[in-house]
């Protein structure tokens, strides 16, 4: 699945990857390839990408996260690497 992270400044990340893990608002979930479609309000915390090179984290300041047929957007106040 195709995954990005935007701030209002920059695209932080863009590429596929096979799993990414959310601190959302009501409790962490994951999400993985075709997915149901989903919209939720993330806090701050780490996302978890998994893709075929390994994980990466990134740090983000809470946001919302779209997931729909196989493309995750997610819209975050702040981010870091």
């Amino acid at each position: 699945m195709h995954l990005e992270i935007i701030t209002p400044d920059r695209k932080v990340f863009a590429g596929d990857v096979i799993s990414a893990r959310f601190p959302g608002a009501d409790g962490s979930f994951e999400v993985l390839n075709n997915h149901a479609p989903l919209i939720a309000a993330l806090r701050a915390g780490d996302v978890t990408l998994t893709g075929p090179a390994g994980r990466d984290t990134f740090r983000i300041e809470g946001g919302v996260v779209e997931v729909l047929r196989n493309n995750v957007i997610v819209l975050a106040e702040g981010a870091s690497a």
